[in-house]
């Protein structure tokens, strides 16, 4: 349910990304009609929203690269959000020294970087389902004696 919803996400903010980041404006800025954002705004919104679709997606198949860097970058906002905050409020915004934070962009922050961990956890989630061949030998082996009947070979991931 919850991969589902984070994909969900994601793909509203590949598709629509102004509604989005307007609202995070208003919950992060006392000031958010002030913002006069770079033009590449949009397209850092549509690349995270790209790598959560990407990762709950696919999975394990999915880039160990982009998972390695979204989790790298969830564990950054949680220990030490503020560098971030700073670098990502220039990246975006031209006028940057016209912005007043509210005071919990910090804990929103490290929140994100939770919201970061929780999909790079849940990319890794998807082969629970496999059976594993220890487990099938065991009931072939107590059902019918025929070891090789309703085994499942599991290929080595990445």
């Amino acid at each position: 349910m919850l991969r589902k919803l984070l994909i969900g996400f994601g793909i509203v903010e590949i598709v629509k990304p102004e509604p989005v980041i307007r609202m995070c404006e208003r919950i992060g800025l006392r000031n958010p009609e002030a913002t006069q954002r770079r033009p590449l705004a949009l397209t850092g919104a549509r690349l995270e929203g790209l790598a959560f679709v990407w990762l709950l997606a696919r999975g394990r198949t999915g880039s160990t690269l982009i998972s390695g860097l979204l989790g790298l970058a969830g564990m950054v906002l949680v220990m030490v959000p503020q560098p971030v905050i700073t670098v990502s409020q220039h990246l975006v915004y031209a006028n940057t020294d016209d912005l007043e934070l509210q005071p919990w962009v910090v804990p929103a922050a490290r929140l994100l970087g939770v919201l970061y961990l929780t999909v790079t956890l849940l990319s890794r989630d998807t082969d629970r389902d496999v059976v594993d061949v220890e487990n099938a030998e065991s009931d072939d082996d107590a059902s019918d004696g025929d070891t090789t009947a309703g085994r499942r070979l599991r290929l080595p991931t990445r």
